[in-house]
């Protein structure tokens, strides 16, 4: 696979790869957890809670595609883009951009 030059360019690719909607609602769901566990976190001064972040995180994304979009997540070939697209496909749900 070709590399990308930039986030703008890879974009339209992780959306390719996150077609199947159970996928979607999974990547939303981990995200949504991650923010939980994050403020929750930072507000009780439990801080040791934060490893929890990136299990649910990733625990959930790549449930979704290892079982429903039967591909490999693009976090093994580009983790600082795809961790990006996470985010901005999470804004771009609660925007109404990408249908869960």
């Amino acid at each position: 696979m070709a590399g990308f030059s930039s986030f703008r360019e890879f974009y339209p690719y992780y959306l390719g790869e996150h077609r199947n909607r159970a996928c979607r609602r999974l990547h939303f769901a981990g995200s949504a957890c991650v923010l939980a566990i994050v403020l929750g976190a930072l507000a009780s001064g439990h801080l040791v809670w934060l490893w929890l972040a990136p299990v649910a995180g990733y625990g959930f994304a790549w449930i979704g595609h290892f079982v429903f979009e039967k591909n490999r997540p693009a976090t093994f070939r580009h983790p600082l883009y795809s961790l990006a697209g996470d985010w901005v496909m999470f804004f771009d749900v609660l925007r109404g951009r990408v249908r869960l």
